[in-house]
């Protein structure tokens, strides 16, 4: 790895000072000044993320537990996997058993950490910590307050219809359902 990060330093930048340019109740942004790999400053500014967790909630039929949630900064309501931001201090697999429960009321009892997932790299810290959650038991959700949203159970062959007809353009969860494929598949 260190070989690696050697060849890299030509394209490194290199922070000079920043400061914190918003304090929001959810996000931070940052703005720094760089010095880029020919020697210019120039600036950067990122939104500062704690992270979050995304759970691929899948059934012993091959199903998948999914959810519908209006998102205001697009002003419609998208198809998800269930997800959540990761708490000060909380481990990822906590924090998806957490999420899982409060936001659809089901637990698991098989979690395996798929992959992370940088989302915004070009803007944003934010890393995904994407878990397959099998051996589901159905409970009683308990939503944040303010938190609107349904579940309802689709198959692998509808998200990816829905990805391949735009219906499903959220990120985590196009990236999730392409896992999803490859493992019930049994190829990755």
């Amino acid at each position: 790895m260190a070989d690696k990060l050697d060849v890299d330093l030509h394209l490194a930048e290199r922070k000079l000072d920043g400061h914190l340019a918003y304090d929001g109740d959810f996000l931070r942004v940052q703005k720094d000044r760089v010095v880029l790999p020919d020697g210019k400053i120039t600036t950067r500014e990122y939104i500062r993320h704690p992270g979050a967790v995304v759970i691929i909630p899948l059934f012993d039929d091959g199903t998948v537990l999914m959810e519908r949630q209006f998102r205001y900064p697009l002003d419609r309501v998208f198809i998800e996997f269930p997800a959540g931001k990761i708490d000060p201090g909380e481990s990822t697999l906590l924090c998806a058993q957490r999420e899982l429960r409060e936001e659809t009321g089901y637990t698991a009892t098989s979690w395996r950490h798929v992959c992370t997932i940088h989302n915004a790299i070009a803007y944003a810290d934010e890393h995904l910590e994407i878990y397959l959650a099998q051996g589901l038991s159905a409970g009683e959700s308990k939503l944040d307050d303010g938190e609107f949203l349904e579940t309802f159970v689709a198959t692998q062959a509808e998200l990816l219809a829905w990805v391949r007809e735009g219906k499903i353009t959220d990120v985590k969860t196009v990236i999730g359902t392409f896992w999803l494929e490859k493992i019930l598949q049994e190829s990755w």
